[in-house]
């Protein structure tokens, strides 16, 4: 095993803006973990926030520039923080260093073995897949996850392994900062569109993201998604990289036989070498029985046993938000979903509607995420609403975002009706649990929907539920 990497000297006394963020709360309990004075600001209080004061963090509440402490080597900042921050105006003052998640990462990732997950779709599952394999295997990896783990509950850790999992995000082209030895595509679609203008702009993003493998490492790759198919022959031109596919097409490298559904888990077979190798992935969904193949393939291009690595994706139980069963009264399952883009909703209501029992209904409710997503994709998010029995759409989720004039949530009901579907626009969020109680019954789903903070419905539709 490797000896522990040394904490890089500008992060000994790092301050991060918005530390409560998936990604940057990662950064920093690794930071904490490694022994670095660690401290930040979020807009406000949650269990990350006490998750890492437990660990020695100083967490402020707010936006100030007094939280920023004088003696701070640098303060570290997400694309999401706008530029009149008055604590980034304060590290102006004081000609403290700013550095992007993304360098902070890289610099962590500096002397191992990293493993960088990267797709349009489906990295905090693939992310957290390898994370718990690897934990179970005994090798003690350090990890960095968009998301909490349902085992260990957290989205990052500081392991004494030599390997480093993390979650390479594309949609600021951050995930171009990374060295691995092992990166993941597991699909390229066109998303971020206040970043990207085209699909030749996301195969680019790619590309240089591909680039940035090592020499003698490897390239894993879907060979079943249109876009992923594409960049991999955009890239095959480079001898020093070494391409494996995986997936259910005839020519995959490692090729997926069969995925057998049983229940809210599915039995996946693949072909590796020629031979036959099953499992069991404990999650529902054609999806990520296809998110575990990517891992098991990561995982060997390290050297890693296949069998044994196979059996240890077994134990992966899931992440926070990724089709997560909240609870379950009167008989009706309540199930949450980051799910917000098309095709993320698509395989979500595919993969519920596999697990349901014959004559349940499956009911949604979907947030919206982002004006800017909503002007692009409300045709495609309005068809994904046509799986469901019947949907119930709020209003948009701005997060970093000012709203587009014209672009509202009835772009994506009206194109649910277009598609056929059942859905009634639901403008106030307190309205939503009386709703679903008087459309569930016993045996029915639902499905909590989005990215913004409509997961925090799941409880009330439970405790509504049970009145």
């Amino acid at each position: 095993m490797a000896p522990a990497p040394a904490v890089p000297a500008d992060m000994e006394r790092p301050h991060f803006i918005g530390i409560g963020g998936a990604g940057m709360s990662g950064i920093a309990k690794i930071l904490a973990q490694r022994g670095a004075k660690v401290a930040g600001s979020d807009a406000k209080e949650s269990e990350t926030a006490e998750a890492l004061r437990a660990l020695g963090a100083t967490v402020h509440i707010g936006h100030a520039a007094a939280h920023l402490a004088d003696d701070a080597s640098c303060v570290v900042v997400s694309s999401a923080i706008r530029a009149d921050n008055p604590e980034l105006a304060r590290a102006a003052e004081l000609s403290v260093p700013v550095v992007h998640r993304s360098d902070a990462l890289a610099s962590l990732m500096a002397g191992l073995r990293p493993i960088a997950v990267a797709g349009t779709h489906g990295k905090t599952t693939t992310t957290s897949m390898l994370a718990v394999a690897l934990t179970e295997l005994g090798l003690d990896p350090s990890y960095a996850i968009g998301g909490d783990l349902s085992g260990p509950g957290t989205n990052a850790r500081h392991g004494e392994g030599e390997i480093f999992v993390a979650e390479a995000d594309e949609s600021d082209r951050s995930f171009q900062k990374y060295d691995p030895e092992v990166a993941i595509v597991l699909n390229v679609e066109l998303d971020h569109h206040a970043n990207y203008a085209s699909m030749d702009e996301i195969y680019e993003s790619f590309e240089a993201f591909a680039a940035k493998i090592v020499p003698d490492g490897t390239l894993v790759i879907s060979a079943d998604q249109a876009g992923a198919v594409e960049l991999t022959s955009r890239v095959r031109a480079r001898p020093a990289v070494k391409i494996v596919t995986y997936g259910e097409a005839e020519a995959a490298d490692v090729r997926v036989h069969k995925i057998t559904a049983r229940g809210l888990t599915s039995e996946v077979t693949v072909l590796l070498d020629g031979r036959p190798l099953t499992f069991t992935v404990s999650v529902p969904g054609r999806h990520y029985a296809l998110n575990a193949v990517a891992a098991l393939a990561a995982g060997v291009a390290l050297g890693l046993p296949a069998h044994n690595l196979a059996s240890a994706l077994g134990k992966y139980t899931g992440v926070k938000r990724r089709l997560q069963l909240k609870g379950e009264a009167a008989g009706v399952q309540v199930i949450d979903s980051y799910a917000h883009h098309p095709t993320e909703m698509t395989a979500d209501l595919e993969a519920m509607r596999a697990a349901a029992a014959p004559g349940s209904r499956l009911l949604v409710v979907f947030q919206p995420h982002l004006f800017s997503r909503t002007q692009e994709l409300a045709t495609e998010m309005g068809q994904a609403l046509a799986l469901a029995d019947a949907s119930l759409v709020l209003e948009i989720y701005p997060a970093r975002e000012d709203p587009i004039p014209g672009v509202t949530s009835a772009l994506i009901t009206d194109a649910a009706v277009a598609a056929g579907a059942s859905v009634t626009a639901v403008p106030d969020k307190n309205a939503v649990a009386d709703a679903v109680a008087g459309m569930a019954g016993p045996g029915d789903l639902v499905l909590t929907m989005g990215a913004g903070d409509v997961t925090d419905l799941g409880p009330r539709i439970l405790a509504r539920l049970t009145d």
